[in-house]
C-alpha cells in the first residue's frame, strides 16, 4: 500500500535558490529540492507531496508578505487536501526570525510545536516529524530584515526538539547535515538539497516501518 508524505514547508522546501536579492525570483531546476530528492529515495512505495510557500511563518500573519503565508492558518485545508497522511515533515520557522516578528528561539520553537498539535488533533496525520532549519547568517538585502536573527534564534533546534517532542513529534535538525548558503544566508544550494533529501531518507521510513 502506498504511503503519503507530506512537506509542509516555506522557500526552501519550495526550491528557491540563495538570492542575490529580494527581487530575484531564482529557483533550483526540477527534481533538485530536498523533498524531490528524499521522494526519489523512497521510491515508488511513496507518495510525496510538497506544500512549499515562500514567505511561510509557523503561525504569524506577516504585514508586508500576506497573512495567507500564515502556517497555522491554512494547515487544515491543507491537511484535508491530501490525507490521509502517514507522515507529515514541517521544515518552518525560518521566517518567523525576521526582525519585524522580534521573536527568540523558544518563541518560534512553540510555534512549530502548535502546528504538531494541529496536525495531531486533526486526525488526518499518522506520524510527524519536526525538521529543524539550519542557523542563519543574514547576508545582502536579507540583512536587515533578518536583523539580530542569529542571536535571537540561538538555540532554536534544541528548543525545537524539545517543544515539538512534548506533541508527540520525530525531531531532525537539518543543521547537522547543511549550512544556509553564504550568498544570502537564508536559502540552501543546490547540494545542500541534495544532502538533506538523502539524510531523510531513512528517517522518514524509520517512522512507518518496523
Amino acid at each position: 500500500m502506498t504511503k503519503r508524505l507530506l512537506i509542509y514547508g516555506d522557500s526552501n522546501s519550495f526550491g528557491t535558490a540563495p538570492q542575490e536579492d529580494l527581487a530575484s525570483r531564482s529557483v533550483h531546476p526540477p527534481g533538485a529540492r530536498w523533498g524531490d530528492v528524499l521522494a526519489s529515495g523512497l521510491g515508488e512505495d511513496w507518495d510525496v507531496v510538497i506544500e512549499g510557500l515562500p514567505g511561510r511563518t509557523t503561525a504569524l500573519d506577516d504585514p508586508v508578505e500576506g497573512a495567507f503565508r500564515n502556517g497555522l492558518t491554512v494547515l487544515p485545508a491543507i491537511l484535508h487536501s491530501h490525507e490521509p497522511i502517514d507522515v507529515l515533515a514541517i521544515c518552518l520557522g525560518t521566517n518567523d526570525q525576521k526582525h519585524a516578528f522580534g521573536l527568540n528561539a523558544q518563541d518560534v520553537a512553540l510555534c512549530v510545536a502548535r502546528l504538531v498539535r494541529e496536525a495531531r488533533l486533526s486526525g488526518a496525520v499518522g506520524t510527524t516529524l519536526a525538521i529543524a532549519p539550519p542557523p542563519l547568517r543574514p547576508a545582502g538585502e536579507f540583512a536587515e530584515m533578518f536583523s539580530g536573527a542569529e542571536e535571537r534564534a540561538a538555540g532554536l533546534s534544541e528548543r525545537i526538539e524539545h517543544f515539538a517532542g512534548k506533541e508527540g513529534a520525530a525531531f531532525f535538525d537539518a543543521g547537522t547535515v547543511i549550512e544556509v548558503d553564504p550568498l544570502d544566508g537564508i536559502h540552501w544550494a543546490e547540494s545542500a538539497h541534495g544532502k538533506l533529501g538523502r539524510a531523510l531518507i531513512d528517517v522518514v521510513k524509520g517512522l512507518v516501518e518496523p
